[in-house]
């Protein structure tokens, strides 16, 4: 499983409620009509976001098959049926970024408001160290994801859980590694199914 998660803010003078209203509504609108290949979707609020100038704004999560259901959903998101919600929500839209990440271990549980973020220094060892960040965590209700494509400055791994594992406690953590917890509020989401084996 894929998520593409999307970071965004509010053009100047936009308000809030208004471009809420509009993110919420473009979420709604994949749910009625889901695009092939995606599982669910999300909208959060969070309070600081550290590669867009550490601003308050916005968190999308969009869970996917695969790279083929990325396309997909980008020809969706503009398509008959999707269009005017979607027009309504860039129509405001100010500054973004986004990544990819794989699903390493666990279940997607888009309900999650605790995101805990793990950076790496460049050069440093990755594989062996990096899966061992989610253990101790609940994997039904815990997910542990790898960035896949460098779309934007956000950190190489994403973990999901409603309490921190001991992977993540600084007493664990390699040598110049960092782990940055984050709360996000839901906004929005959706009810669609993304139980899968862990792993997959």
């Amino acid at each position: 499983m894929l998520a593409y998660i999307f970071w965004h803010q509010p053009g100047e003078g936009i308000e809030r409620d208004a471009y809420e209203h509009a993110a919420e509504r473009f979420h709604r609108s994949l749910t009625q009509t889901p695009p092939a290949g995606m599982r669910g979707s999300a909208v959060y609020r969070v309070s600081e976001l550290p590669w867009l100038e550490g601003q308050t704004g916005y968190e999308d999560w969009y869970l996917l098959d695969d790279f083929a259901a990325v396309g997909v959903l980008n020809e969706a998101a503009v398509a008959h049926g999707h269009r005017s919600a979607h027009d309504e929500v860039a129509n405001r839209f100010g500054a973004g970024a986004g990544g990819m990440y794989g699903l390493l271990e666990g279940h997607a549980d888009l309900q999650c408001r605790q995101v805990i973020w793990v950076s790496r220094p460049p050069g440093s060892e990755r594989a062996a160290l990096g899966e061992l960040l989610g253990d101790g965590m609940e994997p039904a209700h815990s997910s542990l994801w790898r960035r896949q494509l460098v779309l934007g400055p956000a950190p190489e791994y994403c973990l999901l859980a409603p309490e921190s594992p001991a992977g993540v406690a600084p007493t664990r953590l390699p040598k110049g590694w960092r782990a940055l917890m984050l709360e996000r509020e839901p906004l929005w989401v959706s009810p669609l199914g993304v139980e899968l084996p862990p792993g997959v």
